[in-house]
């Protein structure tokens, strides 16, 4: 009987993120698609042309995969970070605490809810890049896996910003000061074989590193780190990020405060 109260409240909360990222859709849609078209003119198109190949690669070709895995990556935390902080702040969280649905349902639902508009923005960038590029998928199973992978990552780590966060500001500033470096850091727009030896081993504690260069491999067949490696640090942030929402909803972290 839980399990099915759970599943209904799952897809409960789906259908509530779904209906919200398509009813305020030129917030949500909109601005990422304009944003990457603009990535893709200067950098791919403009500054691209001076580049000429990237790891044997044409550079327009290079990036997209970076661009397409960032615009999943924002949408997906972007989407839970400030779903759960509304929710916060409307004061109707607390019926969600006190119906049936268990915490792990309400985390479930939420990210659920991350993964699907990071997804739908990542499908739109990429029918974007097909207007400046060709993307011939040379491993369609890592290229689902990683970006499913990578989009339950981030928006677990949007559901733990929303959880501390205390007012509208403190939902925006991982994704300025953290998230954003990170992802111009983790290989979008270059090889790290570029890099200074120092710099190379730097870069490999980035994670966004390794989403970058994996989502990469599966469409361009070319990666700068181990795909085996990719895999298990995924699987253990998505572990680690689960564990710790269930703990904060535990505690009532934020919620109960």
């Amino acid at each position: 009987m839980n399990v099915a109260l759970n599943l209904i409240a799952i897809r409960t909360l789906v259908r509530k993120e779904v209906i919200r990222v398509l009813r305020i859709w030129i917030q949500t849609i909109v601005p990422p698609a304009i944003t990457m078209t603009l990535y893709f003119i200067i950098f791919g198109n403009l500054i691209g042309r001076r580049v000429g190949q990237m790891d044997g690669i044409d550079y327009m070709s290079y990036i997209a995969p970076g661009l397409i895995m960032m615009s999943v990556i924002t949408n997906s935390y972007g989407n839970v970070v400030s779903s759960f902080f509304g929710a916060k702040f409307g004061r109707h969280v607390e019926e969600m605490l006190v119906s049936p649905m268990s915490n792990s349902a309400i985390i479930i639902g939420h990210v659920a809810g991350g993964v699907l508009r990071g997804l739908f923005v990542g499908t739109l960038v990429t029918a974007i890049a097909l207007f400046f590029t060709r993307l011939d998928v040379q491993h369609p199973l890592i290229t689902i896996s990683i970006v499913l992978l990578s989009s339950v990552v981030f928006s677990l780590a949007g559901f733990i910003n929303a959880v501390y966060a205390k007012k509208f500001d403190d939902i925006s500033i991982i994704p300025t000061f953290v998230l954003t470096p990170l992802t111009y850091l983790g290989g979008v727009f270059y090889s790290i074989s570029l890099l200074p030896e120092f710099w190379q081993t730097a870069s490999k504690a980035n994670p966004i590193l390794y989403m970058v260069n994996a989502f990469r491999y599966g469409i361009l067949g070319r990666s700068d780190i181990g795909i085996l490696n990719a895999y298990a640090i995924l699987i253990v942030f998505v572990i680690v990020l689960f564990t710790a929402c269930l703990m904060l909803m535990r505690r009532g972290v934020g919620i109960r405060e």
